[in-house]
């Protein structure tokens, strides 16, 4: 998993509420088990039209937001189903954090396993971010997860909290392949011991 420290860019701008994750990626695209290949069907019902050209008013449609890093979205972001391929369309098309007032619990749990920060914040800074995001190219925005904080183009900065476990693994790029690995040490030494203690198995 790549490291989450501090990611400066493009923030678009997502209002709508209650954004589920069949949204995110409908059903059709969960045949895969890769975290690669996904991007390009983010949002697809909102983004495509029924013979596939892109929609002009979509906001990752337009040209200010088409690598935009950052969504600033509205309220429950990543309810429904708990589909893990959500984060991986988020990241494979280029999202490192969305900022909302709440997440669904199992959304929210699986962006930080997959490289994904995931803030919430009140209303009021939300809106504020969401101004910001329409500045098209020029919204542009800093996130610095050591020191948990967010500044927007005006130089502004909004403070955010993070659990300090999970902050440590974006920081160092561990998923919980990576937090396993840390302890191959002492894993090898078990299955060695064990193995002399019972070779039968």
């Amino acid at each position: 998993m790549d490291k989450f420290t501090t990611l400066t860019g493009v923030a678009a701008p997502m209002p709508l509420v209650n954004i589920d994750t069949d949204m995110i990626i409908p059903k059709q695209f969960l045949k895969t088990i890769k975290r690669s290949g996904l991007g390009v069907n983010l949002f697809d019902e909102m983004r495509y039209d029924r013979q596939g050209n892109e929609i002009p008013d979509f906001v990752l449609n337009q040209p200010a937001y088409r690598d935009a890093k950052i969504l600033v979205a509205g309220d429950n972001f990543g309810c429904g189903s708990s589909r893990e391929h959500a984060p991986w369309a988020l990241a494979d098309f280029g999202i490192r954090c969305v900022i909302s007032t709440s997440f669904a619990d199992i959304f929210f749990n699986n962006c930080f396993k997959n490289g994904i920060l995931p803030i919430v914040l009140p209303q009021e800074e939300v809106d504020k971010l969401m101004d910001d995001a329409a500045r098209g190219a020029n919204a542009v925005v800093t996130v610095d997860l050591e020191n948990q904080t967010i500044t927007g183009p005006d130089g502004g900065t909004i403070s955010f909290d993070v659990e300090p476990f999970r902050k440590h693994c974006l920081l160092n790029g561990l998923d919980d392949i990576g937090l396993t690995l840390q302890h191959s040490a002492s894993i090898d030494a078990f299955e060695a011991a064990y193995e002399t203690r019972a070779p039968w198995v």
